[in-house]
């Protein structure tokens, strides 16, 4: 079995599990945030009034953790009484684990995930967002939910899955110093397509994951939600007990797959052979090298989300941004306030910040075109967020290009789209 089946099979106390079964799985963690919360309360509102279907106490309050990261601070005044109305919420029943905006430590709920350390390795981790398959970097089994399959958790512990075909996507080679990982899961979507794995499991795998840091990882599995995967993996290591040691003492049950298990297809990648990449409007699979755009224009460059905003993206975009002066407008958005606090104390914020760049609070606002920096017509934007359809950023009429945070820098710096290589020589 691969390390999802086996995850599963445990979940389920099953022995054996085979893609296209059909099972109940016990849930270890839920996650729900300040979009996905009030609509999983008005689930519960809902059926009360229609079943008689009370919600009296949650399975296991210690097991739910929320986070409020979309439209923080509070954009309007729906958006608060979201907040508000989130917060009784995690009152009433007990949920302890709430990651409160201006409130010590908070974030993008897919970097509170590993930050905080709060998925482990093994586990089943369900998110009301569709990018929930981040955290399965650390190797657990990680999947977005809607609002009516989290209230369901919610309420009983458990939850329905179809195991899912695996394809492995093997990675090899010494990864250049002008690559992230940001161009590999790019020029991954690009082959396969945005429904490529369609209700299937991405595997990584290869000789570059000895040497490639979590945050890394992290932006591999973030993506596969673009490539239509129900699951983004990657086996544990060395290296991701390392990254947990420094953040918890909690004892977990890693899974590894088998050596004889079958994967649906199997993909190899020479990393020495990839380009920076750069994802043109309007879709992540629409890909092109960055030197093949340098003469694009551009309004606005964004270093910020789940995807682009972790601390080795922050190192990597302040090494562009040292001693240069950006010519457009520049944000960055650290992804969580812990994330902030390094870079702050690293020197990281000083640079952006002598850069030109206006550097804010961790938030999803300006990704998901809500608040906080959103884009005007016709503007473009290059952005290490993993979406750029038609309004995403803003108006409808406005352009997102996707692209790693060294891109995004170097094309600060020249005020159009620029490979890094290009601003380094």
């Amino acid at each position: 079995m691969t390390i999802t089946e086996k995850i599963l099979a445990r979940a389920s106390g099953k022995q054996k599990l085979s893609p296209g079964d059909v099972m109940f799985a016990k849930v270890d963690k839920v996650m729900l945030h300040d979009v996905s919360g009030p609509g999983v309360i008005k689930v519960f509102s809902e059926w009360e009034k229609k079943k008689g279907l009370k919600l009296k106490q949650i399975w296991d309050p210690d097991r739910v953790w929320v986070a409020e990261d979309h439209f923080v601070p509070s954009a309007d005044r729906i958006s608060a009484e979201n907040i508000s109305n989130l917060s009784n919420f995690t009152k009433q029943y007990g949920i302890t684990k709430h990651f409160k905006y201006g409130l010590g430590q908070y974030g993008i709920c897919h970097t509170l995930s590993h930050e905080e350390a709060l998925v482990l390795p093994g586990e089943v981790y369900v998110g009301g967002d569709s990018h929930t398959n981040t955290t399965g970097a650390i190797g657990a089994f990680a999947a977005g939910l809607g609002h009516t399959d989290i209230a369901y958790v919610l309420m009983n512990g458990q939850i329905w899955f179809k195991v899912p075909e695996t394809m492995l996507f093997k990675i090899d080679g010494i990864k250049p110093d002008h690559i992230m990982a940001k161009d590999i899961i790019l020029k991954i979507i690009g082959d396969i397509g945005t429904d490529g794995a369609n209700y299937k499991a991405m595997q990584f795998a290869g000789s570059i994951m000895k040497h490639l840091p979590m945050e890394e990882r992290l932006t591999l599995t973030n993506m596969t939600t673009e490539a239509g995967a129900k699951n983004g993996i990657i086996e544990p290591d060395e290296t991701t007990y390392a990254y947990l040691r420094e953040r918890t003492h909690t004892k977990y049950s890693p899974m590894h797959g088998d050596p004889d298990a079958h994967y649906t297809e199997v993909f190899t990648y020479e990393i020495e052979k990839l380009e920076p990449t750069v994802a043109k409007p309007f879709s992540p699979g629409n890909i092109s090298a960055a030197r093949d755009l340098q003469g694009t224009e551009l309004n606005k460059a964004y270093i910020g989300s789940c995807t682009g905003a972790k601390l080795e993206d922050l190192r990597a975009a302040a090494e562009i941004l040292k001693d240069r002066k950006v010519k457009i407008r520049t944000q960055v958005l650290p992804a969580a306030q812990s994330i902030y606090m390094k870079a702050l104390k690293e020197g990281l914020i000083n640079i952006f910040m002598q850069a030109g760049a206006v550097v804010g609070p961790p938030t999803c606002g300006a990704c998901c075109g809500a608040h906080m920096g959103v884009l005007g017509k016709d503007e473009v934007c290059i952005s290490t967020t993993n979406r750029n359809f038609p309004g995403r950023m803003g108006h409808v009429e406005s352009k997102t290009y996707l692209a790693s945070p060294i891109v995004v820098a170097a094309s600060a710096v020249t005020g159009r789209i620029t490979d890094p290589r290009d601003v380094r020589n």
